[in-house]
């Protein structure tokens, strides 16, 4: 009896070393976690730090007295380089790609439609106090004088990105006029006209019905310079057409909001030939 008591003494005793052991090692985890807590609220008081002291720098820079213990131009330099560094990551599936330079960054902005890789577009930033354009390929149509006014200075990002929409819609407004004349020469009749920008087009085609071809004529006005599709549509035919072909005009302006250009004649040509 005595060793049977002993025994379950031992155990005990065992037992509780194990749990102390236990809690003191959860203790250690949660000192640990606390230290670690304390160590990230230090950073992001130090980030918040930096911001305030980069805002007053910039006040300082609009003629308003700033403090005096506001960063360096080195130091504003540098937090710059480090935002384009992680916005050319966040960039980098968005089609816009870019490098650092010795005075500023080239970004390069990919252009494609429907899958359809077309352009690429390059702009050479000099990341001095004030960001400025040094050179680019963009074409003398885009408004990149007004869209760099109104976000360079205080939003590259944003600057970087409605420039994005204006080279991708004007690129998918080119592409589906480039493919309408070598797809479907057959069925325009004369040239179609268009302007520089691609948002006016004006063009005449042919419809066939009952064995009989009708002159279509087709204006599209694309009023949203950041969109591939038309704002304003109008489809009209001869007045000696049967009365029947202005529901198909509708039909076809409907059509032209849509879809892509092309698309909208292939979908024009398959309804034709299931009446033949």
């Amino acid at each position: 009896g005595v060793f049977a008591h002993l025994e379950m003494l031992e155990a005990r005793a065992h037992e509780a070393a194990v749990k102390q052991e236990e809690t003191e090692q959860q203790e250690e985890k949660l000192a640990r976690l606390k230290a670690r807590v304390q160590e990230l609220r230090l950073q992001r008081d130090e980030l918040r730090a930096k911001v305030d002291l980069q805002q007053k720098g910039q006040l300082g820079k609009e003629g308003v007295v700033s403090d005096p213990a506001q960063p360096s131009a080195r130091t504003v330099l540098e937090w710059k380089i480090k935002s384009v560094k992680a916005m050319l990551q966040v960039f980098y599936l968005t089609g816009i790609s870019g490098k650092l330079t010795k005075r500023g960054v080239c970004f390069c902005i990919s252009t494609a439609y429907e899958g359809t890789y077309l352009d690429s577009y390059h702009l050479d930033l000099l990341t001095k106090a004030e960001v400025q354009i040094h050179r680019h390929s963009v074409p003398i149509f885009i408004p990149l004088e007004q869209i760099a006014k109104k976000y360079l200075q205080t939003d590259i990002r944003r600057f970087l990105s409605v420039l994005s929409d204006h080279l991708n819609a004007y690129a998918g407004r080119r592409y589906q006029a480039d493919q309408l004349q070598g797809r479907f020469s057959n069925r325009i009749e004369g040239t179609l006209q268009r302007n520089s920008l691609c948002n006016l087009l004006v063009f005449n085609y042919n419809v066939s019905s009952k064995s009989k071809t009708f002159p279509f004529n087709a204006r599209l006005l694309y009023g949203d310079l950041c969109c591939s599709l038309p704002t304003e549509v109008t489809v009209s035919c001869t007045p000696d057409a049967p009365a029947s072909l202005a529901e198909t005009a509708a039909a076809h302006s409907d059509l032209f909001r849509r879809v892509a250009l092309h698309k909208a004649f292939c979908s024009f040509s398959s309804a034709e030939e299931s009446v033949d």
